[in-house]
């Protein structure tokens, strides 16, 4: 019988250990936590989102961390797969907005339980509370080291994470035993993270939610990225979905580098031809009133102030006295409200983390290195990221399908 090492029990160690099982190999699990997939306890607001309901390849459009290499893994392991597997072990699923499949219960708890006990059943030997130290190729045979034993197997599947979320056990063990065997470790940056800014205005709006905005990304007069939906204010800069998603266009984008302007369009159903017209009517109808009562149709009362002193207008303005050209520089604040982002939090507060082991030296067939035979990668720990939406866990179970698989298939 084939003995495989996988470490790191999250959602592509988890998913590769009972594929290699299933397909009849003794497989031991590495894992320095006291649970399995604790970081699946954080992805959706903690009510794990599992998977998206869209096409493979909308999955891939949806990956901006070479998402292309991931074809063959989408093919064989889909996400109406993962479904079909949950939904037959009894986890109840339910479909949300954009498409995002979380569980009927919203229990994160309840999906590591789930996966907890078809490990047990399956006979995968589980090592919890064992983190691993080192990882060694010995001719056909691996050598895992851990904090208590050494182990020997004929196949090594490394699904350790990134370096986002530390406390979850993401802490970049797996770059480490990478190097070690000889593969390139790609820059790590931290994607779907929050931007600092240079401004202090954020921190006094800080726990200000605005939703249907436009955020965009600029570097010197070139659009970057764009994305509508919400965002938040917060005491270091700016959060919330569409920021997320616009820092992993800068994680991946060579021209994206701090610092670079955000552009936010507080109203982007409205051309400015429209905006103009409404904020006369507001004016005539608020005509007696000042500047900073003026605008609370329009505006949430605390950003208000902030959008006048952009447009040159003291909030004691009376409403009667504001002119054409200063009109029209509010316009342009609602329509492209600046901001300075000089950065992003650090790494260990990122979703997931872009870069990784190169793509370049994994099979994308079966997720074994190129480098070593016998040797797997699957999840983060590959240079491959995506926008949140369920695509990252996805690409986790996926992976961790196709290398449990292929391991105990190979003929030694």
């Amino acid at each position: 019988m084939k003995e495989i090492l996988v470490i790191g029990a999250g959602a592509a160690g988890i998913m590769a250990a009972l594929a290699a099982a299933e397909s009849g190999a003794r497989v031991h699990l590495f894992e320095k936590n006291d649970i399995v997939g604790k970081k699946m306890g954080i992805t959706g607001k903690g009510r794990c989102n599992l998977t998206n309901s869209c096409s493979m390849a909308d999955f891939i459009a949806h990956t901006p961390g070479h998402g292309k290499f991931l074809f063959s893994a989408y093919q064989q392991f889909t996400n109406v797969d993962l479904l079909d597997k949950l939904n037959g072990w009894g986890l109840l699923t339910k479909e949300e907005r954009g498409g995002r499949i979380f569980p009927q219960s919203d229990s994160a708890i309840e999906v590591r339980k789930l996966f907890y006990h078809k490990l047990c059943r399956k006979g995968i030997e589980l090592h919890l509370k064992e983190g691993v130290k080192a990882v060694k190729a010995w001719g056909n045979r691996f050598v895992v080291q851990t904090v208590s034993k050494t182990y020997e197997g004929d196949a090594c599947i490394i699904t350790t994470g990134g370096m986002s979320y530390p406390v979850t056990g993401s802490t970049g063990d797996g770059y480490g035993f990478a190097k070690t065997l000889g593969h390139e470790v790609t820059e790590l940056k931290p994607s779907l993270i929050p931007f600092t800014t240079a401004e202090d205005w954020p921190h006094d709006l800080s726990g200000l939610s605005l939703k249907n905005v436009e955020g965009s990304l600029w570097r010197r007069g070139k659009k970057i990225d764009a994305h509508f939906g919400e965002m938040l204010f917060t005491h270091f800069g700016v959060s919330g979905p569409i920021i997320l998603m616009l820092s992993t266009a800068a994680a991946h984008k060579k021209s994206a580098a701090f610092p670079l302007e955000l552009r936010i369009d507080l109203k982007p159903a409205l051309s400015k031809e429209k905006l103009d017209a409404r904020l006369r009517r507001d004016f005539e109808k608020y005509i007696r009133k000042e500047a900073v009562n003026g605008l609370k149709d329009l505006l949430p009362q605390r950003l208000i102030p902030v959008l006048l002193d952009q447009a040159g207008i003291a909030k004691d303005c009376p409403v009667n006295q504001i002119s054409r050209e200063q009109r029209q520089r509010l316009v342009e604040a609602f329509k492209a409200l600046p901001l300075t982002v000089t950065g992003t939090r650090p790494i260990s507060e990122a979703i997931v983390t872009a870069g990784g082991v190169s793509v370049k030296e994994i099979d994308p067939k079966t997720m074994e290195s190129k480098i070593v035979p016998g040797l797997y990668f699957a999840g983060e720990v590959i240079d491959i990221d995506a926008f949140t939406g369920g695509y990252n866990l996805q690409a986790a179970f996926s992976t961790g399908f196709v290398a449990g698989t292929a391991a105990a298939a190979k003929e030694g």
